[in-house]
């Protein structure tokens, strides 16, 4: 029964591993390869793109199978505005070290790594900021209730919750309640897993950052409705929801206003 439950579980989740087959360089971007520590003696492998000294410092995050050439759109439209920027694989994609197990909990200590980096490199003096998508973007939102670092956090498709991320993706694939139920606990038990403690949800609250939550209005893959329950879980004086019309999971960044509002966001918090 447990290898059954394990196989299932691995199969809803598989990606395949992929580093990536561009850079920066396609922009004409200068850029630096960085290694940087990350937990358990693991490493998170990172493209560095400088700005000035005097600049602040925006990490960017992939979601779940992607690697850090998804930040690329982000990077060129980013660069012009003066911002340093750090993009980074998370751990059990493209080329950072494997963990057994990747979820929303990992990928947020993996951002605490980088602002770790950060500081040691001695380049978050004037703020860190961080922009993540999708799965990226709920860790975003933890590591920035976890560390008070960070002043400033993008999402764009973040998820609210790993519970309620998996419940969606149970009924999509027809999984009896009592069933869906029955693996979630069962995940728990196995893994050692609190959802409850890695949920951006419950996060949001503790963090003192300005956020700003980008959705897709037709996003099928996180549904709105997380969105919306981050928008209510923050401060209404620091946190903003933008609902981007016409737009799905990954294509919020096409709509003609998105650098507008992301640029103008990033300027209040950060300068």
């Amino acid at each position: 029964m447990k290898f059954f439950l394990d196989s299932l579980i691995d199969r809803m989740y598989e990606y395949k591993i992929e580093p990536h087959r561009v850079t920066p360089e396609k922009y004409g971007l200068p850029f630096d390869e960085v290694k940087i520590p990350a937990t358990d003696g693991a490493h998170l492998y990172g493209w560095w793109i400088p700005s000035t000294p005097a600049a602040p410092t925006l990490i960017l995050l992939h979601g779940w199978g992607r690697n850090l050439a998804r930040t690329l759109p982000y990077i060129q439209a980013l660069s012009p505005l003066g911002y340093n920027l750090l993009a980074f694989d998370a751990r059990n994609h493209g080329s950072s070290s494997p963990v057994e197990h990747p979820t929303v909990g990992t990928f947020s200590q993996d951002v605490l790594s980088a602002v770790g980096f950060l500081q040691n490199r001695r380049l978050d003096s004037n703020g860190i900021g961080v922009l993540g998508l999708s799965v990226g973007g709920g860790a975003a939102i933890n590591a920035a209730g976890w560390d008070e670092r960070i002043r400033c956090v993008v999402t764009v498709g973040a998820i609210s919750h790993p519970v309620a991320v998996m419940k969606y993706e149970f009924r999509k694939r027809r999984v009896p309640a009592f069933a869906a139920s029955f693996l979630l606990a069962y995940m728990r038990r196995r893994y050692g897993l609190d959802f409850d403690t890695i949920a951006p949800l419950n996060n949001l609250p503790k963090s003192k950052a300005d956020f700003l939550i980008v959705h897709g209005e037709n996003d099928e893959t996180v549904p709105l409705e997380q969105a919306r329950a981050l928008h209510a879980a923050g401060s209404p004086d620091k946190t903003r929801l933008w609902i981007v019309p016409g737009k799905g999971h990954s294509d919020c960044n096409t709509h003609p206003q998105f650098w507008q509002q992301v640029g103008g966001f990033l300027h209040e918090s950060l300068s």
